[in-house]
């Protein structure tokens, strides 16, 4: 793969700090209710205070691209992706922390296996309903798309007119579990856990909750590619050529059993996290994505 061209399209069709939750007027609500969102803040979703970005027109005043971090990412460690991607579209755009990530309330550990069953099946339809999400894409990235296709697979919500997918995992694969088995003998002999720290408030919780998970044996058997089949919204994915935890048999497999359109963008300067390691290609892929998805259904002007 590493011959391949930069990007190959093989198929196109006011701020508070994170501080916020402990000041009066924090904003706060249960998941059932709606909420006034802040450019910063934190939501209460079930027993957990998640922490979140909210970059641009609010879901009442545009449509939104919910964004679904990887599996030891934050809404912080996006970076300034976020703010290019609502640029770039016109759309709102809004990142958050799962439980167990950046300043958001620690996860019980350990995790449980079907772990992104419960946040696409239980927390994100909670989510989408307390932020007043109306219409928009949903954008996942490793975890995150995995949780994003669950969500899109499981249910028929007419909000989500799409999803996009960044070295998404369908399926467990060996040099997923060489990969994750490596990281932890990473994260304990080197100076990776200061890093992490630095976007997470107990970096401990964020990386055993999910390197503890994919490396249970049992999580081998972990595989929800039959949700794909009943995704009923066009799926974009942007994958790595050299994403050092997925194969192209994770693509294979959308192209295998979703029905509606898989537009795939793969670029053979990246790995794991495209949107990182070659942001221009990612962005206008999704971007493009975006356009022709939300302009098609006149949600966006053109």
């Amino acid at each position: 793969m590493a011959g391949l061209v930069p990007a190959i399209h093989v198929l196109l069709l006011g701020t508070k700090d994170v501080d916020a939750r402990d000041k009066p007027g924090h904003d706060g609500v249960s998941g059932d209710k709606m909420t006034t969102l802040l450019p910063n803040g934190f939501l209460t979703i079930g027993a957990s205070d998640l922490e979140y970005r909210m970059i641009g027109p609010s879901p009442e005043q545009a449509p939104t691209i919910v964004m679904l971090h990887e599996g030891l990412g934050s809404a912080g460690l996006w970076g300034d992706f976020p703010e290019k991607l609502q640029a770039a579209t016109g759309a709102g755009v809004f990142a958050y922390s799962r439980a167990g990530y950046g300043a958001s309330t620690p996860a019980k550990l350990p995790r449980p296996l079907d772990y992104m069953h419960i946040e696409a099946l239980d927390v994100l339809p909670k989510l989408l309903d307390t932020i007043g999400f109306r219409r928009g894409l949903l954008l996942g990235h490793s975890d995150g798309a995995s949780i994003a296709a669950i969500y899109a697979g499981s249910r028929q919500d007419h909000r989500v007119e799409g999803i996009a997918l960044i070295a998404p995992h369908f399926i467990v694969e060996d040099i997923s579990v060489a990969s994750i088995a490596e990281i932890k003998t990473t994260y304990e002999t080197t100076n990776l856990k200061e890093k992490l720290s630095r976007w997470h408030k107990d970096a401990d919780n964020a990386f055993y909750g999910w390197n503890d998970a994919w490396l249970d044996p049992k999580f081998r058997d972990w595989d929800i590619s039959e949700y794909l089949a009943y995704i009923r919204v066009p799926v974009a994915i942007v994958q790595g050529a050299r994403d050092q935890y997925g194969t192209m048999r994770q693509v294979e497999i959308a192209q295998e059993e979703c029905y509606c359109p898989v537009d795939v963008v793969l670029i053979a300067d990246a790995g794991h996290s495209p949107h990182r390691e070659a942001p221009d290609e990612t962005l206008a892929a999704v971007a493009d994505f975006a356009a022709a998805v939300l302009h098609a259904d006149g949600a966006l002007a053109a």
